[in-house]
């Protein structure tokens, strides 16, 4: 636990191609409508995309790859549809994943799974284990989570497991190694399709210094070119971390 630092705590390397990317992969409904097809249609699609934009990762040197695939919000969505991303879940973690093993890809799942059906948290239970020794591209999916829930869930562990910090008070390397993503760097680029610029409880205290990109290309749409265009974005982009252009011009 705990093997990365903060942003605010020290600077961390900067690479050409961003080491760790997040994305809210928003659009699917809309993508859907714009061809008169049920929401549902667009979410099908969006597994699609989900398939492309991972191997086109793993192909540039990604290593961090995180999807925000369902949010702890998204259960105020119509029944039918919640029922429904759900079996795309189900399915996905039936069928996927020994092609990711097969990729030598690492398969996490983060966010409260108390109110998954058993199967699926059979199933994300195996996923992990069967792929926890892969040495490529490491896949995170989002999954009934919420940044404030990852920071309430990290600090009640904290307190149970060192309940003199209440007396003594503590600081952020004694809650980071407790957040759910404390395996990964934090994400050097953020990307939201479709349009929307916030980021919607997504890696609330991961994203203090990530680079935002923010995109009209709806989900299903966003493609190999689309992520490349989005990693051009970021490699013009001057990361700093609190000092001045001119300190990094001095250290170059």
């Amino acid at each position: 636990m705990g093997l990365f630092k903060s942003s605010t705590q020290e600077i961390p390397p900067t690479t050409a191609v961003p080491r760790h990317i997040a994305v809210i992969m928003d659009g699917n409904g809309r993508w859907a409508k714009q061809r008169f097809m049920p929401r549902i249609a667009g979410h099908k699609r969006g597994v699609e995309t989900v398939r492309e934009v991972v191997k086109a990762c793993a192909e540039r040197g990604v290593e961090f790859l995180t999807l925000f695939a369902f949010s702890s919000e998204n259960w105020r969505r119509p029944q039918e549809e919640v029922s429904f991303l759900m079996e795309l879940f189900l399915r996905a973690l039936e069928r996927e994943v020994e092609k990711l093993n097969n990729n030598q890809i690492k398969l996490r799942v983060i966010g409260n799974r108390e109110r998954f059906d058993l199967r699926i948290q059979e199933l994300i239970i195996s996923a992990e284990e069967k792929t926890r020794f892969n040495t490529g591209l490491t896949l995170t999916i989002c999954a009934d989570y919420g940044g404030r829930w990852d920071i309430l869930q990290a600090t009640r562990q904290m307190l149970q497991q060192k309940p003199d910090l209440i007396a003594a008070g503590f600081a952020e390397e004694d809650l980071t190694p407790f957040l759910a993503m404390n395996y990964a760097p934090e994400p050097d680029l953020f990307i939201r399709t479709g349009g929307e610029q916030r980021i919607s409880n997504f890696l609330l205290w991961q994203l203090a210094y990530t680079e935002l990109y923010f995109t009209e290309t709806l989900w299903p749409d966003f493609d190999r070119d689309a992520l490349g265009s989005a990693i051009d974005w970021y490699q013009q982009r001057e990361r700093r971390f609190g000092r001045t252009s001119e300190q990094l011009t001095k250290s170059c």
